[in-house]
């Protein structure tokens, strides 16, 4: 019996985003709905904690409001790594890195070259993967939130409901581009639809979709990478 190939990515994601569930999902997730009595999910405060981390004056330096930031997303930088992040000779090279990954641009507008291996982006993401204890998903979310328009939070339930991509930063790229970037628009329409403000991207709004589709089967289920 013959295997039946996956959807392209950017199938599986304007099935997802188009969904009716995913403006509601939105305001459950950052308490737009208007519900008497409802809690947002900690994570709503990822982008807005201190102005965001991608606030001019500190956009291209790691602080301790980050590093609260992405435990409202449940992982915690290791204490060690986290000195030298504010400290150390891995903040500075971090820095560094981001001083040359553009802060105003989103990823639908950008080219494959400001994504891809060998960019300062990807760079500063393989420094952080190589420190003990942080990994894939904590480096993420940590470039996640210095530059939320063109680097997207990825994590284990996000990959799943997405069959694994192989490259996740430039098939997601490529998604956003097709059809005159037809997906980004779609994005920003569930923005506005679900009363969330433009400080909170477009991938954001992706991600939330994705995480909140499939978060409870992926438990329920044991997905691999629970």
């Amino acid at each position: 019996m013959t295997a039946v190939a996956p959807p392209p990515l950017d199938h599986r994601l304007r099935a997802l985003v188009t969904s009716d569930r995913a403006v509601s999902d939105l305001r459950q997730y950052f308490g737009t709905g208007g519900q008497t009595g409802a809690v947002p999910f900690t994570g709503s405060r990822f982008e807005y904690l201190a102005g965001g981390g991608d606030h001019p004056a500190v956009a291209n330096t790691v602080t301790a409001d980050d590093l609260i930031a992405v435990q409202t997303l449940s992982v915690r930088v290791p204490v060690r790594a986290a000195l030298d992040l504010l400290e150390g000779d891995l903040g500075a090279e971090v820095g560094r890195l981001l001083s040359r990954v553009p802060r105003d641009l989103d990823m639908a507008e950008a080219g494959a070259a400001d994504l891809a291996d060998g960019s300062p982006a990807h760079a500063a993401w393989q420094l952080l993967c190589d420190q003990p204890g942080i990994g894939w998903v904590t480096a993420g979310k940590l470039l996640a939130r210095k530059r939320p328009r063109l680097l997207p939070v990825y994590d284990q339930v996000v990959r799943c409901v997405l069959g694994r991509p192989a490259s996740f930063w430039l098939d997601l790229h490529t998604a956003l581009r097709l059809d005159d970037r037809a997906l980004h628009h779609e994005l920003t329409a569930l923005r506005r639809s679900a009363g969330l403000p433009e400080t909170v991207s477009a991938l954001r709004v992706c991600d939330v979709v994705l995480w909140m589709r499939h978060r409870t089967d992926h438990q329920r289920r044991n997905c691999a990478g629970t």
